[in-house]
């Protein structure tokens, strides 16, 4: 999961404009992954800054960056709904960040005063409008699918930001440059990998009132989704990831 999100996420930062020698700002950019990204495509020329609101999270993506010799990326602690005192970037960029925000115009417009006039500013956002899909019922699948979003929502995310992606990016006076879509499709012989993810939020699901690690069994859950495609010979579709990018306004 975590590779094909990866991939999916450089072709959103290629397609928007991230060069060699680029300056660019990571936006929520948590354990650095999206840093890293950014880092093989700005170069030895370029330079990445990763902002995030979580003082922990930040110490391990700095162990994370020095572990794998990425001098070229730093990180600041922020967020988009303060101030932002940056010298300016020739782009922006960000994963799953502007669902969680409750203005992600304000948000943007901030932004998009630190990035340089035609910079472009990418974002990768989930969005559930058109899952679960599948051809056949997949009980196990549609639960442990909507333990996330359900937990999502509740918490006060954004469930639709895909769809939202281009009216958010208008408002905030960016120029659209284009938004696409990307599933991750699971068919019988694929292998499921929601077992980390679920063990990483358990205390969100927990505190949410949505389950209990009880209930989630994080240590089979993998097999069981397998086995019951398998047994379907269904394929399914559980996660959409929208990518949009924009430029920040020349006048």
């Amino acid at each position: 999961m975590v590779v094909e999100e990866d991939a999916m996420t450089r072709r959103l930062l290629e397609a928007a404009g991230i060069r060699p020698g680029m300056r660019v700002l990571d936006v929520g950019c948590g354990l650095g992954k999206v840093a890293a990204l950014v880092a093989d495509l700005v170069g030895d020329a370029g330079q990445v800054v990763g902002l995030d609101r979580d003082a922990g999270v930040l110490a391990m993506a700095r162990a994370r960056a020095a572990e794998l010799g990425l001098d070229r990326v730093s990180f600041v602690e922020g967020d988009l709904d303060g101030a932002l005192d940056l010298e300016p970037f020739d782009a922006a960029v960000g994963r799953r960040v502007l669902m969680y925000l409750p203005d992600p115009v304000g948000a943007l417009r901030r932004l998009a005063a630190i990035v340089r006039p035609g910079g472009p500013i990418a974002f990768h956002e989930l969005d559930s409008t058109m899952i679960p899909a599948s051809r056949v019922a997949l009980p196990l699948h549609e639960r442990a699918h909507g333990w996330i979003w359900k937990t999502l929502e509740r918490e006060g995310a954004n469930l639709h930001m895909g769809f939202d992606l281009a009216s958010v990016f208008a408002e905030a006076g960016l120029v659209v440059g284009g938004v696409h879509a990307e599933a991750r499709v699971q068919t019988p012989a694929t292998r499921s990998e929601i077992g980390p993810v679920l063990r990483y939020l358990i205390p969100r699901l927990e505190r949410q009132g949505v389950a209990t690690a009880a209930e989630l069994d994080v240590d089979t859950i993998d097999e069981r989704l397998d086995e019951e495609r398998r047994q379907a010979n269904a394929t399914y579709v559980g996660e959409v990831m929208f990518g949009g990018w924009a430029r920040s306004p020349t006048t």
